[in-house]
Parts: structure tokens; sequence; C-alpha cells
């Protein structure tokens, strides 16, 4: 056998001899991507292999955690995996909600946000550590929870249409408790005020403890709260449930009309709750969750629980939660804008 002399011939000629042709390198890489492929659908097949890890970007014990726990205990008997929730409250929900976005895409941390960090906190925060729509993957809505109005029982106003006159009658005279600027109670309110043109007195309180006992004693008899956060005090009789900012009654309050049963027409104002992966996560495994978290919601147990916390059951797919998302941008840019308050 003849061996090669590399000395004989040039760089030139050396490099032209032994470079594979266009079709070849093709070849490998049209394999290397099927390869690729390959390995990633079995990946998808066995995921989850391990515990998921889910953020939360709020303190364990708020409404969001515990509708979120009441899925995920349902989607880790649907997958045979625990899911393992990791609250990171902070920042209006950004700090948990950024972590998730710039985590490794392969499934094994997920994220449970809302509405604030994944719409409104654009426009109420000039330095957002991510974006909502290219640093996450929507894997489905699967929760919503109005705001419900409601008012300090010995207070005159009787229904809606009566609380708007009282407050026209009484220009910022009617305090009413939110968890912070920003916070879904201080929108809602923001959003109402404009609509029917009345001024009410916003007083932010650290937490929802702090703000019950004022609500009680008539100083701040006016709340655009979720109805966990009232519905003790509408059980006792200390609150009166005027309206629901939503399209729909709520299930757990059957008796209390739309807003726009009582009058005031496109007021709409809900936390909704979304589960999301990094972006670029495989989309074999953002779908193999969404069929978990659909399960889970179809689930008639799952749903009166949901209820009970005073959540409304609600499923988008991802294409529509993105839709939904990209909307509720704009709609409470344009708001927050309007109603004049400063970016943080």
């Amino acid at each position: 056998m003849t061996r090669f002399d590399r000395s004989k011939i040039t760089d030139s000629a050396y490099a032209e001899e032994f470079r594979p042709d266009r079709r070849t390198l093709l070849s490998l890489g049209v394999g290397a991507a099927v390869a690729a492929t390959g390995l990633r659908s079995a990946q998808a097949q066995d995921y989850p292999a391990r515990p998921v890890q889910v953020l939360v970007p709020f303190a364990g014990g708020s409404a969001s955690d515990v509708i979120t726990r009441i899925l995920l205990n349902r989607m880790s008997t649907s997958l045979g995996q625990a899911f393992v929730v990791d609250n990171r409250p902070g920042a209006g929900g950004n700090i948990g909600t950024a972590a998730a976005a710039h985590a490794a895409p392969d499934g094994y941390t997920l994220l449970m946000s809302t509405s604030g960090p994944l719409a409104a906190n654009k426009a109420l925060y000039k330095d957002l550590p991510y974006d909502p729509l290219k640093d996450l993957a929507p894997i489905g809505l699967f929760a919503t929870l109005p705001n419900v109005i409601v008012i300090n029982s010995k207070l005159p106003p009787k229904s809606l249409a009566e609380l708007i006159d009282y407050a026209k009658g009484h220009p910022r005279e009617l305090n009413y408790g939110t968890v912070g600027v920003g916070s879904s109670q201080h929108l809602a309110a923001a959003y109402f005020e404009q609509l029917t043109g009345t001024e009410l007195t916003h007083v932010p309180y650290r937490n929802i403890a702090a703000y019950t006992p004022d609500f009680i004693a008539g100083q701040v008899p006016l709340g655009f709260q979720l109805l966990p956060n009232v519905l003790g005090l509408i059980k006792s009789g200390d609150a009166r449930p005027l309206a629901v900012a939503n399209d729909n009654r709520m299930t757990a309050l059957p008796d209390v009309p739309t807003a726009s049963e009582a009058g005031l027409k496109n007021y709409e104002s809900a936390a909704w709750l979304a589960l999301l992966a990094p972006a670029n996560t495989d989309k074999a495994v953002v779908d193999k969750l969404y069929k978990a978290m659909v399960e889970a919601v179809n689930d008639p147990k799952v749903r009166a629980l949901f209820v009970e916390q005073g959540a409304e059951p609600l499923v988008m797919d991802p294409k529509s939660l993105t839709d939904f998302m990209t909307s509720e941008t704009t709609k409470w840019a344009g708001i927050i804008k309007k109603i004049g308050i400063e970016p943080m």
C-alpha cells in the first residue's frame, strides 16, 4: 500500500483533496439534526424523569399560591412526578418571574405567574428584567380571580349605581385599600374611576391582614378585592359585595351581578393565573404539560377546590394565552398611562 506523502502537495491541494463535498456536509448536518430531534423526542416521551420545580413569584399562602398547589397536586398524579413549589416573592412578582425566564429550558423549571408580572408590569416598571412575550413559553391559563367591588355594610350604597352616585357626591372621601401601587386591586380601582368619572382615595397596605381591620372599622370602607381576600368579610356581613368585574357571574357569588349587569359596561378586571416555561422549551414538553393541566382543571374535585378559593376555572391553550397576554399588556399600558401612574 502506498503511503500518502504530505510533502508532495501544496496546502491548497491537500485541502481540496480532503475537503468533503457539499452533499456530504448537508447529509451530515441533516443527520445531526435528525439525531437531535430524535433525542429531544425521546426525552419528551420520558418527561418528567425527575421532580419539576415551579417558581411562584408570590408569598406562600397567597390566593395564587394556594390555587397553584391544587393544580400541581393533580398534575403530579397525572405525570407521575412531584411538582415542587418554590416561592420567590418581591418587586410585584418580577423577581420570581425573571428567575424562571432565565432558567434552563429543559422543562424542569416552570413558572406560575399572573396578570401583573405577565402584562401590567411592563408599563409599571422602567427596567423589567425579562420580556414576558420573548423570554417565556406559555403552557396555558388555568384560572382567573376576578376583582369584586365590596363596601362596608354600614355605608348607604346597596348597589353599584348607588355607589357611583355616592362617590360622585363625596369626591375623594371614599378610601379604598390595596396591597400596593400597581397591584390588581389598585389597577381595578383606577380603571373604575376612569370609567365612572369618580374620585376615590387610594390607601396602600403591606398586606391584606393590615387592611382588614380598617375596612371593618369603616376607615377604609371600599375595596376592589380578589374574593379570597374578602370572602370571610362577606360571610360575616361586614362587607357588602356590589358587583364582580367579570363578564360572567362568579360560581362562589351567584347572586352578585357582573359590573355590566349592574350598569357599568366594559369593566373587566381580574388576576389570571398561567403556567409557563422558559422560552425555547421543547414543544413536545409544553404540549405534555398543557395536556396534564387541562386534565387537572377538568377534574371536578379540582374545579370545586378552585371555586372554594374564589377562583374561576378557565383554560387557554399556549397560542390563546400568547394572544391574551399581548392584548392585556396593551390594555393595561393604556390605562396606566391615562391615570398617570409613573413607572417605578
